[in-house]
């Protein structure tokens, strides 16, 4: 495989987090672990292309500053741990195709889900209908941000399969998780930022 294949962050740096380089190939799953305020967030914010920053990000050898924002943030999808919604009604973000309901099925969601308010459902639910909702997408990297913070054990284990599957499909992973066993079963390697640099571990 190519070297410029896969995601490539380049000496990224912010006002708090940075410079930071790494290589994530597809079909990977690197973690970055750290402690709270230790800046997981923002540099994932940054690889989304959502905050100013200076170095260089690549997909497959397309540099992000080659294309609209809003494209490359469609092939490189942020999760947040707490996702954000334009309409209270999930049916204005999640149209109720067969993939959609596939997915809503794998996180282990009734299908009445997809027209449900949002006001209704606990954070846990709207977590997966924001996963959901971003796949639908077909993102090439996912940028999970505590991905299962607000899920029970068995929700969490859906959850954790979807992702295997999609890492198995050839997507690129970068989770953000403080659960160490979480980490332990997705993570083909590990990295801790540690005052706003990433250094990986063995």
């Amino acid at each position: 495989m190519s070297k410029n294949t896969g995601l490539i962050a380049d000496k990224l740096r912010s006002e708090r987090v940075g410079p930071v380089t790494f290589h994530v190939a597809h079909g990977e799953c690197l973690a970055i672990t750290g402690a709270s305020g230790s800046g997981k967030s923002l540099l994932l914010r940054l690889v989304a292309d959502l905050d100013p920053h200076t170095g260089t990000l690549t997909l497959d050898g397309e540099n992000s500053l080659s294309m609209a924002g809003h494209v490359w943030r469609q092939r490189v999808a942020y999760f947040p741990a707490e996702p954000g919604w334009w309409s209270e009604h999930v049916s204005d973000h999640i149209a109720g195709t067969p993939q959609a309901r596939a997915l809503i099925s794998a996180v282990g969601l009734p299908e009445r889900m997809l027209t449900a308010e949002l006001r209704g459902l606990s954070t846990g639910e709207r977590q997966r209908l924001a996963l959901v909702r971003g796949l639908l997408h077909d993102p090439q990297v996912l940028l999970l941000d505590e991905p299962t913070s607000a899920l029970d054990p068995q929700s969490t284990s859906l959850v954790e399969d979807l992702i295997t599957r999609q890492k198995n499909e050839g997507r690129i992973i970068v989770l953000v998780s403080h659960n160490a066993a979480q980490v332990e079963r997705l993570a083909d390697r590990r990295a801790i930022l540690r005052d706003g640099r990433l250094e990986e571990v063995a």
